[in-house]
């Protein structure tokens, strides 16, 4: 029963963070201050803290990979909202008697057109958490967004029919029309609405119960918006030069990082 999510496990019932009790203690604290002073490590993170890359549209289009969280926390700030799907305890048998772990869900987003899922699993609740946090500012991805019908107003629903499969649970995100709302289940709902989709229909089949399938197909879904070329994408590529490239002489320069070594002096006799 360990391996199955939604509501017949015991453990970790629920959404949100009301139901986790008193196991995340420590998170919702005030930042610490290595927290707050970001020294990037990454050339990438480089070129964001100097402000030379505008938004992470601009990273999606040349590929680069993410390396540190805080990247997307600059250009998404306090639009970024995360979200612990589930808590779900593992174990591994040992001479010993069995090893407990925690395995950590966690979706965030800004409901904007990006959504990230991360799964982490540790010997601490909290600990699980805050990396699963961590995993899904790294896996966040763009959703592509379209219309039912006319395009008139903003998109709302998804570009086209999509589908996506995690274990034996298949999900399909159909396009709906405007008014319609989010007709799904409650884990996929709360996915999509972090993505920003306000009206789309879903048929899902399978073991829906696993909920680490039905979230991570749902994801599956999104990442897919963006792999059909429509007509209205067909316009002549310009190639332009990545930033690694553009800003070559910035990069070359060493990365200067400001140690204070406080050095305790002793007394002379």
């Amino acid at each position: 029963m360990a391996e199955r999510g939604g509501e017949r496990g015991g453990f970790g019932r629920g959404f949100g963070r009301g139901d986790r009790g008193d196991r995340g203690r420590g998170r919702r604290g005030p930042k610490r201050e290595e927290e707050e002073k970001w020294v990037p490590v990454t050339k990438l993170g480089r070129l964001v803290k100097d402000g030379k890359i505008k938004s992470l549209e601009q990273i999606y289009l040349f590929s680069l990979p993410i390396k540190e969280h805080q990247i997307v926390e600059f250009f998404l700030g306090p639009a970024l909202k995360d979200e612990v799907m589930k808590i779900m305890p593992v174990q591994k048998q040992t001479r010993a008697g069995q090893r407990t772990r925690f395995k950590a869900f966690v979706v965030v987003g800004d409901s904007n057109g990006h959504v990230g899922l991360g799964v982490k699993c540790s010997k601490e609740v909290a600990t699980a958490i805050r990396g699963a946090i961590i995993l899904a500012k790294l896996s966040v991805i763009p959703v592509r967004r379209g219309y039912w019908g006319n395009k008139i107003g903003k998109p709302h629903t998804v570009p086209c029919k999509v589908t996506g499969k995690c274990g034996s649970v298949t999900v399909r995100l159909v396009p709906a029309p405007r008014g319609s709302g989010i007709v799904a289940a409650r884990v996929p709902k709360k996915v999509l609405q972090f993505a920003g989709i306000d009206d789309v229909f879903t048929s899902s089949r399978g073991s829906t119960k696993t909920l680490g399938n039905f979230v991570k197909a749902t994801f599956e879904c999104l990442l897919k918006t963006y792999g059909f070329l429509t007509p209205d994408l067909w316009r002549e590529t310009r190639f332009s030069k990545s930033p690694f490239q553009e800003f070559t002489d910035l990069l070359a320069k060493p990365n200067k990082i400001s140690v204070v070594e406080e050095v305790e002096k002793t007394p002379m006799y």
